[in-house]
């Protein structure tokens, strides 16, 4: 059998930080469709190495089946930066492993790393845990999902979490324009803030200076109504430069930029209820949720890489920002038409270089009173 591109999600875990370890990989093809699965125990070793060998025999199992292109995807941030070549390798012991899949990489021809929160590698992490169970001889269930709420590492715990290493972002929606308070779509178009915009970026920098003394980067998508606002609030933390992302921008709305809910559902009644129906439907003319949130996701990466460890004030648009928080909090796609965000509004996270995630505030609007 050959298939000229695939999926591969892999992971792998250690019960203690080293403890006994097993790797999963998943492959599948485009649609979704399982086509092969990989499980392995690993004896005694670490969560990074497990992870690491998850990733090797899932790239040996889309070589197998003929893959000239292969996308895969991790929950581990430090293997996918690593292979993607934003982060070294400070561990000798990983050289060798990401040295291994460099080889696969290279005989397949093109691979790409994208970073998915955990509760979306749900097969791979169960595989993993399966080939842990079958190596210390405990009853495993037939089917390898079923295993997928099973913890991968140490216990979880309410305490909170350490900040050592923590990179805190602060995203800020920009301030009001025009389109905001006529309810229009404002996407590509560089539409100003509004003279309420301009006091509610300034009361937003106010917020943000509360939030945290040292903010280590003020970066901002690229239109003018997120730099205003980026600027307001640079000014109140310190001065600090504002750096244009330009992968930050805002989804492009296409034909529907400058109308409203209604006019939309007027004119496109079927493509509006497709839209909204899946986040791989694009507005005609215009930007996919699911190829925002790929540009975003690597946009995150990019910051987290440059500033890990600080603190980022992060000034956006809506839909950005709720990208980035839909993968922060494990969410369904739902959530994208779930959750509102006010001109203005700060949400609050922390992330850790392992890929663990702290919501700490979303949409706080209370410095706009």
């Amino acid at each position: 059998m050959s298939t000229a591109r695939v999926v591969v999600e892999a992971d792998g875990g250690s019960r203690g930080n080293p403890g006994p370890a097993g790797y999963g990989a998943v492959v599948r093809d485009t649609d979704g469709q399982v086509l092969l699965e990989r499980q392995g125990a690993l004896g005694t070793t670490t969560n990074n190495v497990a992870e690491y060998t998850g990733l090797v025999e899932g790239l040996k199992a889309a070589h197998e089946l003929g893959a000239t292109e292969v996308d895969v995807r991790m929950d581990s941030k430090l293997v996918v930066e690593q292979m993607s070549g934003r982060w070294q390798i400070k561990n000798a012991g990983l050289r060798p492993l990401a040295a291994e899949a460099a080889q696969w990489v290279a005989r397949i021809g093109k691979v790409t790393f994208e970073w998915i929160p955990r509760e979306r590698n749900k097969a791979a992490d169960a595989l993993a845990n399966r080939a842990m169970d079958e190596a210390a001889g405990k009853p495993v269930s037939s089917s390898p999902v079923d295993l997928a709420a099973e913890e991968k590492t140490a216990p979880r715990s309410w305490a909170p979490p350490a900040m050592e290493n923590a990179t805190r972002l602060i995203l800020v929606r920009h301030g009001e324009t025009a389109y905001t308070q006529q309810g229009r779509y404002s996407g590509r178009g560089d539409i100003p803030l509004s003279e309420q915009g301009e006091a509610q970026a300034m009361a937003a920098g106010g917020r943000v200076a509360g939030i945290a003394r040292d903010v280590t980067a003020v970066v901002s998508s690229p239109l003018g109504r997120c730099v205003r606002t980026a600027e307001h609030i640079a000014a109140e933390v310190g001065a600090v430069p504002v750096t244009v992302v330009d992968d930050l921008i805002e989804v492009d709305f296409g034909l529907w930029e400058g109308l409203t809910f209604a006019e939309v559902l007027q004119g496109w009644p079927a493509e509006m209820n497709a839209w909204l129906d899946s986040t791989s439907v694009a507005p005609p003319g215009g930007e996919s949720f699911q190829a925002a949130g790929k540009r975003v996701r690597g946009a995150m990466a990019s910051i987290l890489s440059s500033y890990g460890g600080g603190v980022v004030v992060l000034v956006s648009h809506v839909s950005p920002i709720k990208l980035i928080l839909r993968d922060a909090l494990a969410a369904s796609d739902a959530f994208l038409h779930r959750l509102f965000l006010d001109a203005a509004g700060i949400s609050t996270m922390d992330v850790w270089p392992d890929g663990n995630i702290a919501v700490r505030s979303v949409n706080e609007t209370a410095h706009l009173r």
